[in-house]
């Protein structure tokens, strides 16, 4: 029974891609017999060109229709299998854009996933409550600065009338500072050319001259 109807082949099918590299492979033939019979007909009308009619071009002429006939055939199975390829070339760029589909949207499943549990760790809840944490410690940060940045003013309780005294008195006092510089006396050692405030009273002038004598 196998002899007759022949055995299930258990060889891998062949696929698309090999499939157009024999048509491909039967149409390189195709072309190179094409161009034998091109340039056999040639040939012939070359020779009839220079012949007049007569038996001898009669021949010559039946041999190139036969040789135009069997190019019209071979083109037919040239453009026959020319379009088999074309249709097999378009049939495996379907396929091709179908399997960067299905790898489009696996990758897309995956990241999806992906997504759903990065996301699903994430409480909406706690992201608004720490914003708003995150808001009132702004809010209370800004109080502090504008705390610590206040300028402090002159407390009510304290009398005018002293802190004009007051600054009368440094004015006296750098005046009186003014004249002893003017003297020749610095300030700072006027305090050393005053008597001793340990003696009572001055001494005479007499009796120092009397001690001196």
């Amino acid at each position: 029974m196998n002899r007759l109807f022949g055995a299930k082949s258990t060889g891998p099918k062949p696929d698309l891609n090999s499939a157009i590299t024999n048509v491909d492979t039967r149409i390189e033939s195709l072309d190179v017999k094409l161009s034998k019979l091109n340039a056999e007909l040639t040939t012939y009308q070359q020779k009839m060109s220079k012949m007049r009619d007569g038996p001898g071009k009669t021949a010559i002429k039946q041999k190139a229709l036969k040789v135009l006939q069997r190019r019209k055939m071979y083109e037919g199975q040239r453009d026959q299998l020319q379009q088999q390829s074309w249709n097999m070339e378009q049939a495996n760029m379907m396929q091709d854009n179908l399997k960067n589909v299905m790898t489009t949207v696996d990758a897309m499943k995956t990241t999806n996933k992906s997504l759903k549990q990065q996301y699903g760790k994430i409480n909406i809840d706690k992201i608004e409550k720490m914003q708003d944490e995150m808001a009132d410690l702004m809010d209370v940060g800004n109080d502090i600065q504008e705390s610590i940045s206040r300028s402090y003013d002159v407390p009510e309780d304290v009398d005018e009338a002293e802190l004009d005294a007051e600054l009368e008195a440094l004015g006296e006092e750098a005046e009186f500072d003014g004249l002893a510089e003017s003297d020749g006396v610095p300030a700072f050692m006027m305090d050393e050319a005053q008597p001793p405030q340990f003696i009572d009273e001055p001494p005479e002038t007499g009796k120092v001259k009397e001690a001196a004598g």
